[in-house]
């Protein structure tokens, strides 16, 4: 990374021509302007493919172009024009190659052909598809014990791959199906399920259009899901409130520029996205919510307001808890909420006083929620703050978790977890005549810990890069390395597969971009969005390579080498993407009609039980839930430490998707040249005794004794409460100690991480 890097306070909005030159440029870095044009006016389009980025819905009437920043980078990332071949292997080492940097590895280009690792050599080289399948299925059924292969997935699969993914794992013997939300928003899910009997979203998008208030959780849309942010800005236009509770103050949430308005680009406008701003201490929005909620009742019992302000006929009528819950908050003092949350009363009442006067609201919440020990409760916290109001399962109302991956709640859906329900395991085995594991499998974190015990032998990897999305960076690839047999299915070349096991092998697939041809001509594939919409996807251009092949049917050719065509017929099945579509709606009855309905333009809903309060828990009915407020967060453990400690959070720059670096700048944060940056509130720098653009070290305070250090990272002062500090993902993930995470999720806890600085040393 460069050491030049310039640090200063943004006043562009987001969106507007910044964004429109960024993409211009991205475009023209990777192919020619007018091709890169015309595929992109084809993304998110009912004739085209959804873009390999984020995770927010399609509106229901396309525009000309579907415009996301990050989206329109992805999909230039995608058609570049350059090509890995075997001439790179040959003038490169793979240890020379660890020492590129993240952005340098993808920029490489596209890979060509399926690669196998030489340790004698320590060089990739090519190899044929037959190679590949015949000497991967002979290692994988020389492992006696299936319980030691892991089959790992990225939220970019699509449903089809994902589902024929787990099918063959589960018919192979191994349960252990770790994913990308493992690491994001497992808690969302279990706190879902636990407060109303299911895991996703209560709203769709015609419900952001009837809310008068729409609450910002942990959440940067300008990062994350850019095509969130004019749903947003209409909404203020219309006069609702849109409330941000974030450490940090996003410029994707205080001023945007729509690239789709023309009249507002002609004339360098823009228009404000929220309303308010609340800026809590790392970690402390359940003392916050917790908050509001006490003083949502304080009001209702004095009968400060001419009506009542609680719905205690919805909570009558749908829930159970209320009562166990009314005692948990009397027992909450308002000294405790404020030195947890970092808020003063005034200004949690001020939130509540705009919560209680919305007929409508919607709360969303992103990883800065998730991404937390006591992450489960905070989100239940969330429900109870809906609940009291009757918020959800009406019109214009409800819970919105807002995962980062285009299709993170598809391929769970499809049966990528490692602890699925009976239900579905016993559907599998009629559909498809096998009995497969009924015992829970690893998660991420939990194969990362058993990698490094040498109690996994395989890891192969469906997409993504998994050691920088996972946490613990250097025990991760020292894990990852202990294995017999590494496997990663992939468009371009990422850090993750210079971690080589004893033998690994590149697979190269094509892109969502691209033709998917089988034996019965063009294949569509589908996704799942954030709101439980599912989409199909068509490519629009020629493959990068003649020897690219699909995820579908790269994994068709992995099962049959590997456990043949007995049970299931792979090669029939991968001739004709509707097969496969056939046996999802078999085994998932809310697929009925799902070959029929994809081909619908704009896709189709899943059924959404919430919406008609028909809840789905053990009890049948909405459970509120006591949860005691943390005895301390990380940011009120580091405040009163010995030692000047600072609670460090990882985030997204504006130029990335996941762990895909597009540039080394930051347009809404003022950072341009370089991505180690450390952003301070300037009392602590003076604390810290550092300076404006000085070098300091990271280091984590662990518990287990291993050294844990980002080195050389630049002083960047910003708005940011006293005590936290934030750096980008993932650049500190080697901070992150594989050893703590959520309580349930075992998410890794990224938002909360204990740390001293130290001023650098610079090295020769």
């Amino acid at each position: 990374m460069s050491d030049n890097i310039i640090a200063k306070k943004s006043t562009a909005p987001a969106g507007g021509w910044g964004a429109v030159w960024s993409c211009g440029q991205a475009l023209l870095q990777n192919t020619s302007l007018t091709s890169g044009i015309k595929t992109v006016l084809k993304t998110n389009q009912p004739d085209g493919f959804i873009g390999p980025g984020v995770a927010w819905v399609d509106p229901e009437k396309t525009t000309s172009i579907e415009f996301c920043e990050n989206g329109v980078k992805a999909v230039a990332a995608e058609m570049t024009e350059k090509r890995i071949t075997e001439s790179f292997f040959q003038e490169y080492t793979v240890s020379e190659l660890q020492t590129f940097s993240d952005f340098d590895l993808e920029d490489q280009g596209r890979l060509t052909c399926p690669l196998r690792y030489n340790r004698i050599t320590d060089r990739y080289n090519e190899i044929t598809w037959a190679e590949a399948f015949k000497e991967i299925g002979a290692e994988l059924r020389a492992i006696k014990d299936r319980k030691e292969v892991v089959f790992y997935t990225s939220g970019h699969a699509s449903n089809e791959a994902a589902f024929l993914y787990q099918l063959f794992g589960r018919i192979y013997g191994t349960s252990n199906f770790p994913s990308s939300s493992n690491m994001c928003h497992e808690a969302s899910g279990i706190a879902l399920e636990e407060a109303i009997g299911c895991g996703l979203a209560t709203v769709r998008l015609e419900d952001f259009a009837k809310a008068d208030a729409i609450f910002v959780f942990g959440h940067n849309p300008g990062a994350t899901d850019p095509r969130m942010l004019p749903v947003l800005r209409d909404a203020t236009k219309r006069g609702a409130q849109v409330v941000s509770f974030n450490p940090l103050r996003e410029r994707g949430l205080e001023r945007y520029a729509d690239p789709k308005n023309q009249l507002e680009m002609v004339r360098f406008g823009s228009r404000p996205v929220a309303s308010h701003f609340f800026t809590p201490k790392l970690g402390g929005d359940m003392a916050a919510v917790r908050g509001m909620v006490k003083a949502i009742l304080a009001w209702d019992n004095e009968r400060i307001l001419t009506h009542s302000i609680i719905d205690r006929v919805f909570i009558e009528e749908n829930c159970g808890g209320f009562e166990s819950y009314e005692k948990a908050l009397e027992l909450t003092p308002w000294k405790e909420i404020e030195d947890q949350s970092g808020l003063t009363r005034d200004e949690i009442e001020k939130a509540a006083l705009l919560y209680v006067q919305a007929d409508r609201p919607i709360i969303t919440w992103g990883t800065g929620i998730s991404q937390h020990k006591h992450s489960v409760a905070t989100i239940r916290e969330i429900m109870n703050l809906l609940f009291i109001r009757g918020n959800v399962g009406k019109p214009g109302a409800g819970a919105c978790p807002m995962p980062g991956h285009a299709n993170t709640q598809g391929i769970r859906r499809m049966g990528i977890t490692s602890d699925p329900s009976e239900e579905f395991l016993l559907a599998l085995q009629d559909v498809f005549e096998f009995e497969p594991e009924m015992h829970a499998g690893v998660d991420s974190v939990e194969a990362i810990k058993m990698m490094n015990e040498g109690k996994l032998r395989v890891f192969m990897s469906l997409g993504g890069n998994f050691t920088r999305s996972a946490p613990d960076t250097g025990l991760t690839e020292e894990a990852i390395r202990k294995c017999r047999l590494t496997i990663n299915i992939a468009t371009k070349l990422n850090r993750s597969h210079l971690m080589t096991g004893s033998l690994s092998y590149i697979l190269p697939s094509l892109g969502r971009t691209e033709y998917d041809e089988q034996r019965s001509g063009d294949q569509i594939v589908t996704v799942e969005d954030s709101l439980s919409k599912i989409h199909s996807s068509a490519g629009v251009n020629p493959p990068a390579s003649d020897l690219l092949m699909s995820e579908p049917a790269i994994i068709a050719g992995l099962a049959r080498a590997t456990i043949g065509n007995k049970v299931v017929n792979w090669t029939h099945l991968i001739e004709n993407y509707d097969r496969i579509r056939e046996k999802i709606e078999e085994l998932l009855p809310e697929f009925a009609g799902f070959n029929s309905q994809v081909r619908t333009p704009g896709g189709f809903y899943l059924a959404n039980p919430i919406a008609d309060r028909r809840w789905a828990t053990k009890s049948g009915k909405a459970e509120f839930s006591g949860y005691s407020l943390p005895l301390a967060t990380a940011a009120q453990l580091t405040s009163k430490a010995p030692k000047l400690t600072f609670t460090l959070q990882s985030m997204r720059s504006n130029d990335q998707f996941n762990t895909t670096i597009y540039s080394l700048n930051d347009r809404y944060r003022g950072i341009s040249g370089g991505r180690k940056v450390v952003f301070m509130n300037p009392i602590d720098m003076r604390r810290a005794g550092v300076s404006r653009g000085e070098k300091v070290d990271i280091g984590t305070v662990s518990e287990d004794g291993r050294n844990r250090r980002a080195l050389d990272f630049q002083v960047v002062p910003y708005d940011i409460p006293e005590g936290c500090i934030a750096s980008y993902f993932p650049e500190v993930n080697v901070l992150v100690p594989v050893y703590s995470t959520g309580n349930q999720s075992n998410t890794p806890t990224s938002k909360a991480i204990p740390v001293t600085l130290s001023k650098s040393r610079r090295r020769g």
